[in-house]
């Protein structure tokens, strides 16, 4: 059973830390404007593809989570 506490606990700071960046993206004004993320904008047309901001999550999350299985 220590092994579900643990789990559980990480997935608690895992959802916590979405939480945070989400309350705090609209006072990140270059999250999901980076250089790099995808934007097309047609007549009757947008598509918005955040690559760049998409990579860098990933990166900040790899970190993390390679913190706490060390």
């Amino acid at each position: 059973m220590p092994g579900i506490g643990k789990f559980l606990i990480i997935l608690g700071l895992i959802i916590a830390a979405i939480g945070i960046i989400f309350t705090l993206a609209g006072r990140l004004p270059w999250l999901g404007r980076l250089p790099g993320d995808i934007y097309i904008k047609r007549d009757n047309f947008t598509f918005y593809f955040p690559l760049a901001t998409s990579i860098l999550i990933s990166v900040i999350l790899s970190f993390i989570l390679w913190l706490f299985r060390r």
